[in-house]
């Protein structure tokens, strides 16, 4: 009975207005694809315009390596992790940004998750394989075990506490 009834509910909702084409969507679940492409707007401004990409659209290594120097000149703390100090994703990044942040020194964090090539543009820049990796004035300095073992030992406090005392603003 129940299957008689919305049979013709159904049929009387098709006869009142004709059946739209379906077309299938080409969103996939599983392997999102989001696309970068810029129209030629002339309401876009140029900051809001992808840069630092090579003729692919992607990142280039070269590219990101050049960005780790630049960060690693610019910041007297720089941390390449898997996260952001608010939000650390994996344990080793969360001790390390713990043990930097009682020092009250200015931290520059990049998050590796967020491009493939970054993680290895720091690679190929530090020569080390795992993460974080934390630079101080330039210099590698290592990952969380590092920093834990220079915190113990006071080497940490040391080499940071020039930092320490200047303004995030700097």
């Amino acid at each position: 009975m129940a299957r008689l009834l919305s049979n013709t509910i159904l049929k009387g909702i098709s006869r009142a207005s004709p059946s739209p084409r379906i077309v299938p969507a080409s969103f996939n679940h599983i392997g999102l694809r989001f696309s970068t492409t810029v129209t030629n707007d002339p309401d876009s401004h140029a900051d809001f315009q992808p840069n630092n990409k090579d003729g692919s659209g992607t990142f280039s290594r070269t590219n990101f390596k050049e960005f780790v120097e630049k960060d690693v000149k610019e910041h007297p703390v720089v941390i390449f992790m898997k996260g952001y100090p608010e939000l650390p994703q994996c344990g080793f990044s969360a001790l390390a940004v713990r043990v930097l942040k009682h020092y009250n020194v200015p931290l520059a964090a990049r998050n590796i998750l967020e491009y493939p090539e970054l993680k290895l543009g720091v690679k190929a820049y530090s020569n080390w394989p795992t993460f974080p990796q934390i630079f101080i004035k330039g210099e590698f300095i290592g990952g969380s075990d590092i920093i834990m073992n220079m915190h113990q030992n006071g080497e940490l406090k040391e080499k940071l506490q020039d930092i320490s005392g200047k303004e995030e603003s700097e």
